[in-house]
C-alpha cells in the first residue's frame, strides 16, 4: 500500500485549510479528504463494536443466564488491550500504520464471519464468545494506538482539537443509536445474522483505508521491541507535563467513568424507572457526550487546555455528586447528560495536550499507553460494583465523585505545568 510522503500531504492540506476557512467552524476537519476517511471508517467501527457488544451480551445471557457471564465476555475483550496495547502503540512506531490499520480489520472481519457461521449452524457455546471477544481485542489493541496515532499527520495543529472532537461525536452518535438498532437487528433478523452485519462494516472499513494517503514517518526499526516500549516509558516519565496527563486519562477512567456498571441499579432500584428508564439513564450521557464535543469542536485553538482538563475533570466529579443525591428520575437524566458533556470534554482536551506534546516518532508508544485507559475500566467497575455492595449504589457513586473532585484539586493546585498546558 503507497502512502503519501510528509511534504506532498502538507501540501494538499494547506491548500484545503484555505479552501475550508470561510465554512461552517464546527466541522472543518471534515474538508481534509483523509481524516474525513478516517472520521468515516470511525462511524463504521463505532457502530460495529455496539453490534458487537449488545449481541454478544444478549447470546451469552441467553446461552447462561448469567450476570457474572456477562461481564466475562466484556473482560475477555478487555485484558487484551490492558496488556497489549502498549505492543500496539511499537507497532505503529515500528511498521507502516496505513498497512497496520488495513490488517487488522481483515482480522477482525475473519472472526466476525467466522462467528456468524458458528452462530448460523447452531453450534454457539459460551467459549465462542470468550474466544471471539478476547480476538478483537487483541485486533483493537493494535487498531486503536495507531488510528489515533495518525490523526495529528492528517489535520493542521490548529485544527487538532476540532479533529479529536468530531472522533468523538462520531463515536458518541453511534452510541445513542448503536445499541437501540443492535437490539431490533436481533429481534427481526436474529443475532447470527447481526455478526454478519459487524462483518459488513469492517469490510467497509478496510476499504476506506485503501485510498487514505498517510505521511511515511521513520520508522522505530533501530531497536529492539523491549527498548522500544523502554524508550517510550522513559519518555512518558521524563516529561513531566505529558505524565501529568496520561495521569489524568488512567485514574478518573478507574475512579469515576465505572458509574456506568452501577446505572441499572439506579434504574431499579433507586429511581424506580425500570428498565426503560436504564435506556434513557444511559443515552441520556451519550446525548451530552455529543453536545459537549460538538461545542468543543466549535472553539477555535483553546487556550490554556489544562485548565479545561481540570475544570472538566471536577464538573465529572461534581456531577456524580450531585446524582447520587438525586431521587427525581427528571433531574438525574439532566445530570447524566451534565456528566456526558464534562466526561467528553475531559477526554478530547487531554487528548489533544498529548497529542501536541508527543514527537512524531514517539507517538504510537505514548497512544499505545493512553489505550491502557480502555482496559481499565473493567477494573474500575469490579471496584464500583464491590463498594456498592459494601454500601450502597448513591453512596459508592458519592465517593467515586468525591475522589474525582479531589484528584481535580489537587493537581490544580500542585501541578503548575498543568495549569500552563
Amino acid at each position: 500500500m503507497a502512502v503519501a510522503e510528509g511534504p506532498a500531504l502538507a501540501e494538499a492540506v494547506a491548500g484545503t485549510q484555505v479552501e475550508s476557512r470561510g465554512r461552517f467552524n464546527t466541522f472543518r476537519s471534515l474538508h481534509y479528504r483523509d481524516y474525513r476517511l478516517l472520521w468515516i471508517g470511525t462511524l463504521f467501527a463505532s457502530s460495529a463494536q455496539w453490534v458487537q457488544q449488545i449481541t454478544v451480551g444478549w447470546l451469552a445471557y441467553q446461552l447462561t443466564g448469567s450476570a457474572f457471564m456477562l461481564g466475562a465476555v466484556n473482560g475477555a475483550r478487555a485484558l487484551p488491550l490492558l496488556f497489549l496495547a502498549p505492543f500496539g502503540g511499537v507497532a505503529a512506531d515500528r511498521v507502516d500504520r496505513k498497512a497496520l490499520m488495513f490488517w487488522t480489520q481483515i482480522m477482525l472481519l475473519i472472526s466476525s464471519v467466522a462467528m456468524a457461521a458458528i452462530v448460523l449452524t447452531g453450534q454457539v457455546h459460551v467459549w465462542h464468545l470468550l474466544a471471539y471477544m478476547a480476538i478483537t481485542g487483541v485486533a483493537w489493541a493494535f487498531n486503536n494506538p495507531v488510528r489515533q496515532s495518525v490523526v495529528p499527520n492528517l489535520v493542521p495543529r490548529e485544527d487538532l482539537m476540532n479533529a479529536l472532537a468530531l472522533n468523538s461525536v462520531g463515536f458518541n452518535i453511534t452510541r445513542i443509536i448503536g445499541p437501540t438498532i443492535a437490539g431490533i437487528l436481533i429481534a427481526e433478523v436474529g443475532a447470527g445474522e447481526n455478526f454478519l452485519i459487524q462483518a459488513g462494516a469492517y469490510v467497509a472499513m478496510a476499504a476506506i483505508v485503501i485510498p487514505m494517503a498517510i505521511p511515511a514517518m521513520k520508522r522505530a526499526t533501530d531497536a529492539s521491541v523491549r527498548e522500544n516500549l523502554k524508550d517510550g516509558a522513559n519518555y512518558v516519565w521524563r516529561n513531566g507535563t505529558l505524565r501529568t496527563m496520561l495521569i489524568l486519562a488512567l485514574v478518573p477512567m478507574v475512579i469515576g467513568l465505572p458509574y456506568t456498571a452501577l446505572m441499572p441499579i439506579f434504574a431499579k432500584e433507586v429511581l424506580h424507572s425500570g428498565a426503560s428508564g436504564y435506556g434513557l439513564l444511559m443515552s441520556a450521557v451519550g446525548v451530552g457526550a455529543v453536545i459537549g464535543t460538538l461545542t468543543l469542536a466549535s472553539f477555535g485553538s483553546v487556550q490554556r487546555k489544562g485548565l479545561v482538563v481540570l475544570a472538566a475533570i471536577f464538573m465529572l466529579g461534581a456531577s456524580l455528586i450531585a446524582f447520587s443525591l438525586s431521587r427525581s428520575f427528571e433531574l438525574s437524566l439532566v445530570l447524566m447528560v451534565v456528566t456526558g458533556a464534562a466526561q467528553m470534554v475531559y477526554m478530547t482536551t487531554n487528548q489533544t495536550v498529548l497529542q501536541l506534546l508527543i514527537p512524531d516518532e514517539m507517538r504510537g508508544r505514548v497512544m499505545g499507553i493512553y489505550m491502557l485507559n480502555q482496559g481499565l475500566v473493567p477494573f474500575g467497575s469490579l471496584l464500583a460494583g464491590a463498594l456498592a455492595d459494601a454500601t450502597s449504589a448513591p453512596t459508592a457513586v458519592f465517593i467515586m465523585g468525591s475522589l474525582v473532585c479531589f484528584m481535580a484539586t489537587v493537581f490544580a493546585l500542585r501541578a503548575r505545568e498543568m495549569r500552563e498546558a
